[in-house]
């Protein structure tokens, strides 16, 4: 929960507000309905739903979104697992009044643990989640970034404190500028672990 948790609040305070909602999203299907976890990452889905469509000019979108979101959130308390909810709720509440309140004001960003947190705040699990939903949204092959995650996951459970597909991940999320070179590195690094693997494969495989 936390990971996802932090990974869509580094995403959204960065201001990719339509990206953001995936990585809750993929906690949130998972939760039972009516619980506190779920009222949370569903208001925090609508919150993003919201903005966005308030950015599109899509008025009526917005001002519904606005006031589910404010719904969710106003039933659970205002700190609930350590985000801090009340200058969301008081946006929300002005921005379902008038929605062109988006044109005038940023979108409150979100705190969490006492600071809001960016794309270059996050730990590796939370990094993890990020960097697949960033390569979805920016039209990257998400597959490698995932097969990546799997490599850098790996040798984390390894002991292996200079992993390069770790170090590429943290980049391919931190990086807006190089974005583009660091899947490219980290593509080819992917290319390269699995020809091993299969190499090594081939030396205990049936002729």
């Amino acid at each position: 929960m936390r990971d996802h948790l932090r990974a869509g609040v580094a995403i959204f305070n960065d201001g990719h507000y339509h990206a953001a909602h995936d990585a809750w999203e993929e906690r949130w299907l998972d939760l039972e309905a009516g619980s506190d976890d779920e009222r949370l990452l569903h208001g925090l889905i609508q919150y993003s739903g919201a903005v966005y469509h308030a950015r599109e000019r899509n008025w009526e979108g917005a001002v519904g979104l606005a006031e589910s979101a404010r719904e969710y959130l106003g039933r659970i308390s205002a700190d609930y697992s350590g985000l801090h909810l009340e200058p969301v709720r008081s946006f929300l509440a002005g921005l379902a009044a008038d929605p062109e309140l988006i044109e005038r004001r940023p979108p409150v960003v979100l705190a969490h643990d006492g600071t809001p947190p960016s794309l270059s705040d996050l730990d590796f699990g939370s990094t993890a989640i990020a960097a697949v939903i960033l390569a979805e949204e920016f039209g990257y092959d998400p597959g490698p970034i995932e097969q990546a995650r799997a490599y850098a996951r790996r040798d984390l459970e390894a002991g292996a404190d200079d992993s390069q597909f770790i170090a590429l991940l943290f980049d391919f999320v931190r990086a807006d500028e190089h974005r583009g070179i660091v899947f490219q590195r980290l593509r080819e690094h992917v290319g390269r672990r699995q020809a091993r693997e299969k190499d090594v494969d081939g030396l205990f495989g049936s002729n």
